[in-house]
């Protein structure tokens, strides 16, 4: 780490007040102890992380578990020393002086000097609430707070705000258009959001540090922040539910769309988090991102009901029954006798966590252990498990009773078969069985994904289970050549007792299996579970697609994050409505009414656009105004719209919304108005927005693409 510079502060001239020593010297001696310390820490955690990656793994059938423990240790340092030289002295937010005097410095993660001072608190710590949460009207204990405004690792301004009348003397309090939280929401922005850990409101800080037992929904217009609250939150839960943090659970983000998962990549490692998983519905299936939408609206809505993902386990339990006849079985010790009530008892030794092809493994070693039961005492079990498996008839039975399935064979099987549908899924009509029958029943559409994933989870991968059959026998037969090795020593030994008991243990011949060279699947990380999920556009989610979250979420922990207002398809129900319909638990619902993203000009513009199709939108206020009216022009404009505006703005982004056409360049993206959703650019340039349809979609999405804008919004038409 370089050398601390004689300076933290950079100010402009026209903030030059603010650099007045009296007003800075007390920060400058903090942020030199910052600096030492994460000089010293880095090189400490650096030491710990080489010494660590020159450590042995361990050995045996231990080495699995070592190499992992391994492998988190030195990710957990990796992430460290990456935060730690990411930020520098930036790491801390600003500083809260309390009544009685103290003064608590406010970072992205804890620091302590080698004496055990302090330096920085955890901003996820209850500690640093009143800095967040604190009011004119409910000071929580403090006199005064001041945030840091960095840039490029420099302090350029600087917000004081004063609770105590008393105790204004020393300080540059000033709420106005120099601020360090106003300034920054007028800001150029990049292609990646950013945390808003320095300017976070109370409101804000209220709903990140919420519980997290239930679901909590973040309602709130565009511009609210509810995206970014979320991922804070996310952070927060990590750090301060002992459920979350240190491995204990797992937290999945779900977004709308790729450009989403791009633009928000960079704030949970901004926030002192690493390796929360994110993905959209559509990863949560393999080969889910590449499929088309369903073409038929009709199928459409017939397939976003939960009561035809439920149809998936009717459909499973067909291929779970018992044969209804006893068989007759020859062994090499003799005859056993297979009756239906032992065909019904094996079958029931599957339980109902645990999926149809892998239970097909269970219920088969429970045939066998009956079958053996009713053996002479000299019958042993693997020999009896190959002779059954030898068994022509018995494994046709066994096979036809409880088959493997692939998932996606029974998912075609509805979209093929009228009859089948129709018994697994009685609530539909017959003309509806008619609707969702199609000459090919694998051509897979969006709509498909809740039920393809609702028999994956229900199914199991049928390939698992032959792959675990494989490793079985490949470990019974290295056992057997294991065993015959260990014999011949002992015939050639001289009897030595504790020789003999050495190499007849258990952990011995265990040892001596290479189940490193045995074939093992890949796990699944999305399979979940996971102990709290954040959803983002969640006013989109169907039915049957909020099943695959549920089903991801046992204790139905959940951030859910949205607008009843942007939902492209309508929503005229309640949250608490849509969300009991569909099994979520308890439901706490916090509104966001401020806008501090999109200019008061831009915001009145689509507020019209929204209230033609939703009188009763929730529209939020903006906390700020642009000077820059909404822009008008023609189509033909565009070039020179963009040319001019690159060459003034040497920094910021732009986005032309609603021209398939145009081909996206640096600082300039092209998206459709769904894609847009959650994403933020200074300039948006709308082309023939009343091309973007009729009714409640088309108006969501012209609102959706007018507030993408925190600067300039430009209309162009044909």
């Amino acid at each position: 780490m370089s050398a601390p510079r004689a300076s933290a502060f950079d100010l402009p001239e026209r903030l030059s007040a603010k650099a007045d020593p009296a007003l800075i010297a007390a920060d400058e001696r903090h942020f030199a102890d910052i600096a030492a310390t994460l000089e010293r820490s880095v090189a400490d955690l650096s030491a710990q992380l080489a010494a660590l990656r020159r450590a042995p793994g361990g050995t045996g059938r231990f080495e699995g578990q070592d190499a992992a423990d391994r492998d988190r240790d030195i990710h957990r340092l990796t992430g460290r020393i990456a935060t730690l030289r990411r930020y520098g002295l930036d790491l801390c937010l600003g500083k809260a002086v309390g009544r009685d005097g103290t003064t608590v410095y406010i970072g992205r993660i804890g620091l302590t000097d080698g004496a055990g001072r302090r330096l920085l608190v955890d901003w996820r710590s209850p500690a640093a609430e009143p800095f967040f949460g604190a009011t004119h009207g409910e000071p929580m204990g403090l006199e005064s707070r001041r945030r840091y405004r960095w840039t490029g690792g420099r302090i350029t301004d600087y917000w004081d705000e004063v609770f105590d009348a008393d105790g204004f003397a020393g300080h540059a309090a000033a709420l106005d258009d120099q601020s360090a939280f106003i300034a920054s929401l007028g800001t150029e922005r990049s292609e990646r959001m950013r945390d808003v850990l320095g300017t976070i409101q109370a409101d804000q800080d209220a709903v990140i540090r919420a519980p997290a037992s239930g679901a909590l929904v973040v309602d709130g217009g565009p511009g609210t922040g509810k995206t970014v609250v979320a991922l804070h939150r996310a952070a927060y839960l990590l750090y301060s539910d002992p459920r979350l943090g240190h491995h204990r659970g797992d937290i999945l983000v779900v977004g709308p769309s790729e450009p989403y998962l791009a633009y928000v990549s960079d704030v949970l490692p901004s926030l002192g988090e690493e390796g929360v998983q994110t993905c959209t519905l559509r990863d949560l299936v393999p080969g889910g991102a590449d499929l088309p939408a369903e073409a038929d609206p009709e199928v459409a809505r017939l397939k976003a009901s939960a009561e035809l993902v439920r149809a998936v386990e009717a459909a499973a339990r067909r291929y779970e029954l018992p044969p209804q006849r006893g068989m007759r079985l020859d062994t090499p010790w003799g005859e056993a006798y297979l009756s239906a009530a032992d065909w019904a008892d094996a079958f029931g030794a599957a339980g109902p966590a645990v999926a149809h092809n892998e239970a097909r493994d269970l219920v088969w070693r429970e045939l066998v252990a009956i079958v053996l039961a009713k053996l002479p005492e000299d019958a042993a079990e693997e020999p009896l498990r190959r002779d059954l498996a030898r068994d022509r008839e018995f494994r046709t039975a066994f096979d036809k009773a409880w088959p493997l399935i692939e998932p996606a064979d029974l998912v075609a099987a509805f979209w093929a078969s009228p009859e089948f549908l129709a018994w697994c899924a009685p609530h539909l009509g017959n003309a509806e069985v008619a609707r969702l029958q199609r000459p090919d029943p694998f051509a897979w559409t969006a709509s498909d994904l809740p039920l393809l994933d609702a028999a994956r989870r229900r199914l199991g991968d049928a390939e698992a289970s032959r792959r675990a059959r494989r490793r079985e026998a490949e470990i019974a037969a290295e056992r057997e050549v294991i065993d015959k090795v260990v014999e011949d020593i002992l015939e050639a030994g001289d009897g030595n007792v504790e020789e003999m008991v050495i190499l007849h243990g258990a952990d011995l011949q265990d040892a001596l299996v290479h189940y490193e060279d045995l074939e093992e699947a890949d796990p699944d990380p999305l399979a979940g579970p996971f102990a709290h999920i954040v959803v983002d556009e969640a006013q989109e989610l169907t039915d049957a697609e909020w099943q695959m979250l549920l089903q991801r979420c046992p204790s139905r922990s959940f951030t859910i994050v949205g607008d009843r207002a942007q939902a492209r398809r309508g929503f005229t129900e309640s949250w608490t409505e849509r969300l009991e319909r569909v099994g979520m638990g308890r439901v706490d619902i916090r509104s966001l009414t401020i806008n501090y993203r999109t200019p008061e000009e831009v915001m009145a513009e689509a507020e019209r656009v929204v209230r033609a199709a939703l009188p009763d939108a929730n529209v939020p206020t903006s906390v700020r105004r642009g000077g820059v009216p909404v822009g008008r022009g023609s189509r033909a404009d565009l070039e020179g719209l963009l040319e001019d505006w690159l060459a003034s703005h040497p920094e910021g982004t732009a986005c032309v919304i609603g021209d398939p056409g145009f081909a996206a360049r640096p600082r300039v993206r092209s998206l459709t108005p769904e894609l847009s959703k959650g994403l933020e650019f200074d300039l948006v340039v709308l082309v023939d927005p009343e091309d973007f349809g009729d009714g409640i979609e088309g108006a969501v999405d012209r609102y959706v693409a007018m507030t993408r804008a925190t600067q300039r919004l430009v209309v162009l038409t044909s």
